[in-house]
């Protein structure tokens, strides 16, 4: 599929990964929604970038989301890709001193980045199905982020890895699912980035976990997320796959 005059919904696009994948579809031509529950942020990015729309919606509500398809399509005409990049995470141990992990705390990060990913990707997946096919019959995208913590997820990070494991999970049989309609789905699992969800990791563990990387020994940049997102939506071959990309980390 190629970028230009092609319209993608990002969510989580106000900040992060979301925003550098906004920045970089932007500057290829593509119309860009940006779908972010921080208004502040999403209006401000949207108001710099070309093409630019700004929807406020919890990714996690199924009218809400609805909503922002059917408003995506108004003002753009149609959809052709979603970029699913909002999440969030919380650092607690399945037991520890303060007592058993919170239900509470783990049901909202699986809510967020599970099944909120899933909402926005089972309603797009509609209004993608609804374009003419190209010549080679495919009629849209569906990415995901998941994340490395999928497969070697750190101490505090269950519920996390959990939910990322989730998206990994779903990848395949949702790209079986749509493949009736000419629609892709594409999970890229990060490595350690320079994100505010990050952030919310003690500084001694960031610069831990970079030096683990055995090449680049560095954080990841938002802007190589974003380049791979691009290339995704440009290769046709890459569909029900899992990529990786973490400079070769493996954590320990």
């Amino acid at each position: 599929m190629q970028l230009p005059n092609r319209t993608f919904l990002i969510t989580g696009g106000g900040s992060g990964l979301g925003a550098a994948t906004a920045r970089h579809l932007a500057q290829t031509g593509a119309n860009v929604a940006i779908v972010d529950l921080n208004r502040q942020v999403g209006e401000a990015l949207a108001a710099q970038l070309p093409m630019a729309y700004f929807v406020h919606a919890d990714i996690t509500h199924a009218e809400a989301i609805q909503e922002a398809v059917a408003a995506v399509c108004t003002r753009f005409g149609s959809l052709h890709g979603v970029v699913n990049c909002a999440g969030m995470a919380v650092v607690e141990k399945t037991l520890s001193r303060r007592g058993a992990h919170s239900l509470a705390s783990f049901e909202r990060v699986v809510q967020v980045n599970l099944l909120g990913s899933f909402n926005v990707a089972r309603l797009a997946a509609e209004a993608l199905a609804a374009n003419d096919p190209n010549e080679e019959g495919e009629r849209g995208v569906i990415i995901f982020t998941a994340s490395i913590a999928a497969y070697e997820g750190q101490v505090g990070q269950v519920a996390y890895a959990a939910a990322k494991g989730g998206i990994v999970s779903m990848t395949l049989p949702m790209a079986r699912d749509l493949s009736a309609y000419g629609i892709r789905v594409v999970t890229v699992a990060p490595g350690v980035f320079d994100t505010p969800l990050l952030a919310t990791l003690p500084a001694p563990a960031i610069e831990a976990l970079a030096q683990q990387s055995p090449f680049p020994k560095r954080l990841g940049r938002p802007d190589e997320f974003a380049a791979l997102v691009a290339h995704i939506i440009q290769n046709p071959m890459l569909n029900g796959a899992v990529i990786r990309l973490d400079g070769g980390l493996r954590m320990s």
